[in-house]
């Protein structure tokens, strides 16, 4: 075949065999492509026999020249191409529609998988995550409806009518044997060739839309500071190399169908120069010789199909080997199973440590945080505070030490049941497009006053009397409608109306005024003085002085300030 060498973590083989694993569509499809394969090889073969016989019966007996001599023949010769047909399309209908199934099933088991990384695990490869998912791994359908049929194909076929010309015409198969193996050899020196192309061209769609879909959303603040020439230029030399790259990979994929093609018909006229020639000097029937010379395509095609159509489904076969990476290292929630009651469970960072890039952020952090107070972590950027947060929630495993809830490590708990306790408000609150209204009630519906009293506490009552529409005012992806300001409001606003008994907040007083973020603060402290945790980060004087108990992170052993509330 015309598969590059396997990289490292690519399987041997011409066929994936997680491709079985992950999708249960494409195990159905095999066996109905292997069933189909079957029967238009049978079907093959029986016209081969067929034109053979009637053909040479036509030449040599003068009193079988009329079509009443050859009825059944014919029959058996229109009954075949029938059933040939209908196979073949049949193949062809089913195919397209199990690709689709497949690609739908990979599609969701890599969007799965990628929920359960950890939150930095997943920023490194968001963006070959999102090419992967919404493009590329939809190359996957000319794998499937070309290069796996022409591969089956090529197993049942070339076989299959081998044996029939070797009992046709023994000295024609011989020939065949010998040329065959031309065709497998160049498809691999062609693959050498190609090695790497689709993965090259597959890293650069990835780098120009990570910089296009970045270059879209910094648009307006680029524009303000007149600086949107520079990402531009970026992204058209990202949109040339995709370009080159594409070109190389269609001009090897031509040049390489057209040496198939030429290979094959060259072998395939050296049979029938043999036939001729025997048949000249009487060493051989003539119905044996055009059995073989019409089977003789039928042997090479299936190999030049598995050529031609690999260079199609090159991609989607890099797209899915990226894919099947990711559902081979994708990790799975803790399955302890344990439930504590956070109303009245302490959660305790005993010596946390998770290692980064550049060592360890958080490194060593213990803190206590009790249930009806404010913990405060703060530090410098890049300390860990945002992680040590995440590794509350559980979502990220710490390389030493441990977060205890009542004594019980998170790793231990079952983390539906905790998540149900937390009102979790991170540094960049996630909104779905719709209504002010659909996405402040993403986790239930409250009540009326307690929304109220929520929108007042946030202050986002302010931002409803400013939009004609109130809460049926709606919003794009990632709140695009709103001010940074009026986000974090409605974000607070589902964090206040939620009645979780430990609330997780990153910087809840980020792009707010000094009057709003003292009204938010004072919400937060009512929360804990009804029994709520809480456990945010800050660096702001006013949150500071807001909390009970301060814990500094940093790279090494935190340090503890407590302070008195007043």
């Amino acid at each position: 075949m015309t598969a590059p060498a396997a990289p490292r973590g690519r399987a041997k083989g011409p066929v994936d065999p997680r491709l079985w694993k992950y999708s249960r569509s494409a195990r159905g499809y095999l066996v109905v492509t292997v069933a189909l394969s079957t029967v238009v090889t049978l079907c093959i073969i029986v016209g081969a026999l067929a034109i053979g016989r009637v053909l040479a019966g036509v030449i040599t007996d003068p009193t079988a020249r009329s079509l009443s001599a050859w009825t059944t023949e014919l029959a058996v010769l229109a009954g075949a191409m029938a059933v040939r047909v209908l196979a073949t399309g049949a193949q062809s209908r089913y195919a397209h529609r199990s690709a689709s199934r497949v690609v739908a099933e990979l599609e969701v088991e890599v969007l799965t998988a990628a929920t359960r990384f950890e939150p930095r695990e997943l920023d490194r490869e968001r963006e070959e995550l999102t090419v992967v998912v919404t493009r590329a791994i939809g190359g996957l359908r000319a794998y499937l409806t070309g290069y796996l049929p022409a591969l089956v194909s090529a197993v049942i076929v070339t076989p299959l009518v081998l044996v029939v010309i070797v009992t046709q015409d023994v000295t024609s198969a011989v020939v065949i044997a010998v040329t065959l193996p031309l065709i497998p050899i160049f498809m691999i020196l062609i693959g050498l060739l190609t090695k790497g192309r689709a993965a090259a061209t597959l890293t650069t769609m990835t780098r120009l839309s990570a910089q296009l879909l970045d270059l879209l959303a910094g648009l307006p603040t680029l524009r303000a500071l007149r600086r949107e020439h520079g990402p531009a230029a970026r992204i058209r030399a990202l949109g040339d190399a995709h370009r080159r790259t594409t070109m190389r990979a269609l001009k090897v994929a031509f040049l390489s169908s057209m040496v198939l093609e030429l290979l094959a018909t060259l072998c395939v006229a050296l049979v029938a120069v043999g036939i001729g020639l025997r048949l000249v000097f009487g060493e051989m029937t003539l119905e044996a010789g055009i059995i073989a010379l019409i089977l003789a395509p039928e042997v090479y095609f299936p190999l030049r199909a598995v050529g031609t159509q690999f260079h199609a489904a090159e991609d989607g076969v890099e797209a899915a080997e990226r894919a099947f990476r990711v559902l081979d290292r994708r990790t799975t929630q803790p399955s302890g199973g344990r439930t504590v009651n956070a109303t009245t469970a302490d959660i305790e960072l005993v010596g946390l440590t998770v290692a980064s890039r550049d060592g360890n952020a958080p490194a060593g952090l213990s803190a206590l945080c009790r249930t009806g107070t404010i913990t405060v972590l703060t530090g410098p950027n890049g300390s860990g505070k945002s992680t040590a947060l995440q590794a509350v929630l559980g979502l990220t495993s710490p390389t030493s030490g441990a977060v205890l809830v009542g004594g019980v490590p998170v790793v231990d708990l079952d983390l539906d049941r905790w998540w149900a306790q937390i009102a979790w408000l991170p540094q960049r609150p996630v909104l779905l497009p719709g209504t002010l209204y659909e996405n402040v009630t993403l986790h239930g519906v409250p009540d009326t006053d307690a929304l109220d009293a929520a929108c007042r506490a946030s202050g986002f009552d302010a931002v409803l009397r400013e939009h004609p529409n109130g809460w049926n005012t709606r919003v794009g992806q990632g709140g695009v409608g709103l001010s940074l300001g009026e986000l974090q409001r409605l974000a607070l606003t589902r964090t206040f109306v939620s009645d979780a008994t430990v609330m997780v907040l990153d910087e809840p007083t980020a792009h707010l005024d000094a009057a709003s973020e003292q009204t938010v603060l004072q919400a937060i402290r009512d929360a804990a003085d009804r029994g709520v945790t809480v456990v945010m980060v800050g660096h702001r004087r006013a949150v500071l002085h807001a909390a009970d108990r301060v814990v500094e992170v940093r790279s090494s052993s935190p340090v503890v300030r407590e302070f008195d509330h007043v």
